[in-house]
């Protein structure tokens, strides 16, 4: 079982959580311990796991990394008015080799992405992204990556991968499953105008902080669509997390972090998420910053409206919107109120998705529309399904 990849958690720490308030989190999670190993995931909705790998960080390699603080601090949290069931399988240590790590986290993720557990993965370095992403190769679909993040990170494909340089090699190398990456928070000054270029080129999304935190609600369809999200803590503003390790006084704010997080949990798509450049040097605020966002996604994927299915597609309501030479479909959601736009499928293009698939939207597109203006959104899935 590729669950063999992971290290329990110390018996201290368990004790520690199950000492806590009989209906706190902590008291009430499935643990991977040394004397009873990886609990039975069959009722489990959420599985924490660690990845205590960092070597490929342009700053120092941090020998110490953990994460007992940012679970202890989860584990004294209460569940909202929800009840999931939550296990913590513990850490993949790093391997002989980096490579070595990646493949432990591939098989890891995909193994519960495969036994419908979503895991929310706590990382050091973010060049684990990757391995995250590379976790999806079995499983026959495009994917949508979803990044949280101040820098776009896309780099050179020629150069040796980093946490600044991961994203071109998940453009470039085989096989190719990527379909959309979308940035979220991107901080002008931090790229390159070569960058912000790229990102449109290729069709990407990419939204800057200004934007999302004028009108956070943006974010709703980008997670909507998404499989896989990651969250670079760099993104957070050095005050809300609490440390100078990060240095940029810009960013999201935590209560902006938090509802980003729940965005994401509430997707009906989502199958794991990532929270990622933690560094032992970093205090109990910002674990606690952690901790919360980890709670927000949980609660997110207790109120998932489970839409993403034949059935509940069946009761949409379907509206035909004339534009140029196009007729665009748009799809509501009767029970969510929620909008999708219809990406057709033409069988004499050589297309990416090989099905007419629906393209989670806002209400303005279609408003949009009428007005005789092609959402953008639908004008780039459209390319990068032809490309």
């Amino acid at each position: 079982m590729e669950l063999d990849f992971l290290s329990p958690l110390s018996e201290d720490l368990i004790s520690y959580a199950r000492g806590l308030n009989a209906h706190s989190i902590g008291a009430n999670a499935k643990f991977n311990s040394g004397s009873t190993g990886v609990p039975d995931l069959n009722d489990v909705q959420i599985a924490i796991i660690g990845i205590r790998e960092n070597r490929l960080a342009e700053n120092e390699e941090d020998d110490l990394l953990h994460f007992d603080g940012i679970r202890k601090a989860f584990y004294s949290l209460f569940p909202g008015n929800w009840h999931l069931n939550i296990a913590d399988l513990g850490d993949i240590e790093k391997g002989a080799t980096v490579k070595d790590t990646y493949f432990a986290v591939e098989k890891t993720v995909a193994d519960l992405v495969k036994k419908d557990v979503i895991p929310v993965i706590l990382g050091g370095s973010q060049d684990l992204i990757y391995a995250q992403y590379r976790a999806y190769d079995t499983l026959d679909e495009m994917v949508n990556l979803v990044n949280v993040d101040a820098r776009f990170d896309l780099g050179d494909a020629e150069q040796v991968i980093s946490n600044k340089s991961y994203v071109s090699k998940i453009i470039v190398n085989e096989p190719y499953n990527l379909f959309n990456y979308s940035n979220i928070g991107y901080q002008t000054y931090f790229n390159s105008q070569e960058e912000i270029e790229l990102m449109d080129r290729l069709f990407f999304d990419a939204y800057r902080l200004g934007e999302i935190s004028n009108d956070i609600s943006l974010i709703e369809p980008i997670m909507r669509a998404a499989n896989l999200v990651s969250v670079d803590l760099n993104s957070i503003d050095a005050a809300s997390i609490g440390s100078s390790y990060f240095k940029s006084p810009n960013g999201f704010s935590g209560k902006e972090i938090c509802a980003i997080s729940r965005y994401a949990g509430l997707s009906d798509k989502v199958s794991s998420f990532g929270i990622f450049e933690y560094n032992s040097s970093l205090n109990s605020l910002s674990g606690m910053i952690v901790a919360q966002m980890m709670w927000y996604f949980a609660e997110g994927v207790n109120y998932r409206n489970n839409e993403n299915t034949v059935a509940a597609k069946q009761d949409f309501i379907k509206y035909q919107v004339p534009i140029d030479d196009d007729i665009l479909v748009f799809y509501k959601s009767p029970t969510s109120g929620r909008w999708w736009i219809e990406i057709p499928y033409v069988a004499s293009l050589n297309t990416k998705l090989k099905r007419t698939t629906l393209l989670p939207c806002s209400e303005e597109d279609y408003l949009e529309a009428c007005n005789q203006v092609i959402p953008e959104r639908w004008y780039k899935a459209k390319r990068k399904n032809e490309v």
